[in-house]
């Protein structure tokens, strides 16, 4: 496990303050309030790190840049704003996904990513 710095702690804040998945400009934009002289090499290489240790969890979705948010969120879903390109957590999710399936298959996993826009647009 790697030591705790100030960069480390300023991340893991950026992504607790937001509430909600981050770019890594995000992260760093936000991590730069509290470690104004933070660059993105560091940012890179400390999410890598954090997402090996367990601390934070990707989001990836089609066509875009990973997203970072904590872990410990449990099963959860995402909304991304058509217009301002900024994802959302969904802490709900939609029952009976069986019935969608073709007959005789088996569903193992799923992620569902709705798609509009956030009260702010």
């Amino acid at each position: 496990m790697e030591r705790s710095t100030i960069q480390r702690s300023a991340i893991h804040d950026a992504l607790k303050r937001a509430g909600r998945p981050l770019l890594a400009l995000e992260v760093l934009e936000l991590a730069c309030e509290a470690v104004p002289r933070i660059g993105i090499a560091t940012i890179y290489r400390n999410l890598k790190t954090m997402v090996d240790e367990g601390l934070l969890r990707q989001v990836v979705l089609p066509g875009e840049n990973p997203r970072f948010e904590l872990s410990g969120h449990g099963h959860h879903h995402h909304f991304q704003c058509k217009q301002c390109q900024k994802v959302y957590d969904i802490h709900s999710c939609p029952t009976d996904l069986a019935a969608l399936a073709p007959k005789g298959f088996t569903i193992e996993d799923h992620d569902l990513t709705l798609y509009g826009r956030c009260k702010n647009c």
